[in-house]
């Protein structure tokens, strides 16, 4: 029986993994759960999978949480608080799998320490890998973890590949991968009335029940963009050979165009729980609960390429991606805060690509070959983006 730390229990892909975990008790232990801020969500998760270990990132919280587990019976559990308490729990040696699915750059120095300590790293929190790059496939590579990308996209490549693929090296017969993108709420949408749209609109994807975000990010095709940048790094491709395509049923997840001209994709209905289950059960397969797909229920599979000019924030990514350095870390910085604001209704959706591709402008890339320097320019970004973001509303 292997030993799980879910990071960012209370999320969709948290949730989603210990309902694929649940499916298989002789297979699993949960041995940590987190969360930022759920503390009802996790609560009802330590009664029914009584983890060792539960992290709140508030110490308030994590007090309030352990008076009412004991209050039910509960006294499994000890429940710790704090950033630092998330590094800790991810290096256990009763751990042997760490689920990634803290949101944004808060995932970082976590999902790094497992990467370091050789855990088995299933990865849903793509900016971790955006923000240090090189720096954390190094770790993976040093300590022999295996890295198992747990988006759909990733995922579907991943079972693409070779049989004896390892992310983080180079398939020589692999020409190019192709990644799929459903386009979001917007596909059709022209650019004059992006600028009124509203939050509540941005958040409604068509075919993805996801946090709210990452559905902004698919809104934008910053998430998209993001992948490209995580493709590169987790498969050792150029950007030239990461090509985009705009399928709006997400039901081929991507594809992977082999030197001899096959090319292989992946397939399914658009549930979390087929990549979860993947790597869960990887290098085998197991039940995750999903619906087979109906083949004849699809009828119709559409493939367009992306418009850069409606979604310029998937040429921004590209541009962050072949700039290397500190850029991508400034990209991913500057739209969370973007994203953030656009979400408490300060900026316009349109503002969102503006404010990326001004703090690109007002921070060149730099060496991001340290910790601390991926951090420092996270820094950097987030202020230069709050600035910009501070002078819109004044003017």
């Amino acid at each position: 029986m292997k030993g799980i730390c879910v990071l960012g229990s209370t999320g969709s892909i948290g949730v989603s993994t210990l309902d694929v975990v649940g499916r298989h008790p002789n297979r699993y232990r949960v041995v940590v759960l987190t969360a930022n801020n759920n503390l009802d969500r996790l609560y009802e998760q330590c009664l029914r999978f009584e983890p060792s270990y539960a992290v709140m990132i508030d110490e308030i919280q994590a007090i309030e949480l352990r008076g009412r587990l004991r209050a039910a019976g509960q006294w499994r559990t000890q429940v710790l608080s704090g950033a630092k308490a998330l590094e800790e729990v991810a290096v256990l040696p009763e751990v042997d799998a760490v689920m990634a699915a803290i949101v944004g750059a808060a995932g970082l120095l976590p999902t790094l320490a497992a990467a370091r300590a050789g855990k088995t790293v299933l990865l849903a929190n793509k900016e971790a890998l955006v923000m240090s790059g090189p720096l954390f496939m190094a770790e993976v590579m040093k300590s022999g973890a295996d890295l198992l990308p747990i988006d759909s996209e990733h995922n579907a490549l991943f079972q693409c590949m070779p049989s004896d693929y390892h992310a983080g090296r180079r398939a020589p017969e692999v020409r190019r991968i192709l990644l799929t993108a459903s386009g979001g709420p917007f596909l059709r949408t022209s650019v004059e009335k992006l600028e009124q749209v509203t939050p509540d609109q941005a958040i409604a994807h068509p075919n993805w029940v996801m946090g709210r975000k990452i559905s902004v990010d698919s809104a934008t095709m910053m998430n998209k963009g993001l992948e490209v940048i995580e493709a590169c790094l987790l498969f050792a491709m150029a950007p030239e050979s990461v090509q985009v395509v705009v399928h709006p049923q997400s039901v081929i997840h991507s594809l992977v165009d082999y030197v001899d001209g096959t090319v292989l994709a992946q397939m399914g209905n658009p549930d979390m729980r087929i990549p979860i289950a993947h790597a869960l059960a990887w290098p085998g397969r197991f039940d995750s609960g999903a619906e087979p797909l109906d083949l004849f229920g699809v009828r119709q599979l559409d493939f367009e390429p992306p418009d850069t000019i409606r979604f310029p924030c998937l040429r921004l990514a590209y541009e962050a991606v072949r700039a290397g350095g500190s850029a991508p870390a400034i990209l991913n910085a500057a739209n969370e805060v973007a994203v953030e604001s656009f979400l408490e209704g300060r900026i316009s959706f349109s503002a969102i690509p503006e404010t990326i591709s001004h703090c690109m402008d007002a921070l060149p890339a730099g060496v991001a070959d340290t910790l601390e320097a991926v951090l420092e320019a996270d820094r950097s970004a987030r202020a230069v983006a709050r600035a910009f973001i501070a002078h819109q509303e004044t003017s």
